[in-house]
């Protein structure tokens, strides 16, 4: 008896992954050409017109891949949350909520195959006119709490209770997002070139999490009390 052939695919699944490979392109030529001409010029200078020229495309197609300059400036922000949650949502269900939002942080850093975007190149100079330019902080905050809201969900789930109800997950994202937020600013302060920025913003993370543990462990101690 003939072996039955699989149906074909009626859409073309080689064609459906070469058109996403281009919109990722011309995603990402975008968003690189954003953050340039926003150091160059500050964010106030930059218009969404001199970034389209800049990445070789139209305003229309700006318009179909962000909503505006600094949210094309700051897509590796939102990149890098995407893949802390998926981190996260793949960590062991046996293992402590806190615990696993370290690891999926610790993981994302150390991932040389497709390195984080806050420790490319530029990118401490593009943290440090975050906290300059108001309306780049501003979208900066939104996409930074678009990602915890993700990350509440599947502790959430994690804990089989409702994010809505139970706090517990909201508490755990805002201390250990806190964390790795606190980390970045000290970072980006710093200067460039100096050996691997993962690795100094691992290490400069993993302290900051010994730090948040021990003064969760001394605050729990017997004895202790409030002024």
């Amino acid at each position: 008896m003939k072996a039955m052939e699989p149906p074909a695919d009626p859409v073309g699944t080689a064609s459906v992954d070469r058109r996403q490979r281009k919109a990722r392109r011309t995603r990402d030529a975008l968003a690189t050409a954003a953050m340039e001409l926003m150091l160059e010029h500050g964010s106030a200078a930059t218009t969404v017109e001199a970034i389209a020229e800049r990445a070789d495309v139209t305003r229309r197609t700006f318009s179909r891949h962000f909503t505006g300059k600094e949210d094309a400036a700051l897509d590796f922000v939102r990149g890098d949350g995407d893949r802390i949650n998926a981190l996260l949502r793949a960590r062991p269900a046996g293992e402590p909520p806190l615990l696993a939002y370290r690891r999926a942080v610790a993981d994302w850093l150390a991932d040389e195959d497709t390195p984080a975007g806050h420790v490319r190149p530029r990118m401490r100079r593009l943290l440090a006119l975050v906290d300059r330019e108001p309306a780049l902080f501003a979208a900066y905050e939104r996409i930074r709490v678009d990602a915890q809201e993700e990350s509440i969900r599947i502790l959430a789930e994690r804990l089989g209770t409702d994010d809505v109800q139970d706090v517990r997950p909201a508490v755990i994202v805002d201390a250990a997002a806190g964390v790795l937020t606190a980390a970045l600013r000290v970072w980006a302060r710093g200067t460039d070139e100096h050996g691997s920025a993962a690795a100094e913003l691992g290490a400069l993370v993993e302290r900051a999490y010994d730090a948040l543990i021990a003064a969760a462990v001394q605050a729990a101690a017997p004895g202790t009390t409030e002024e």
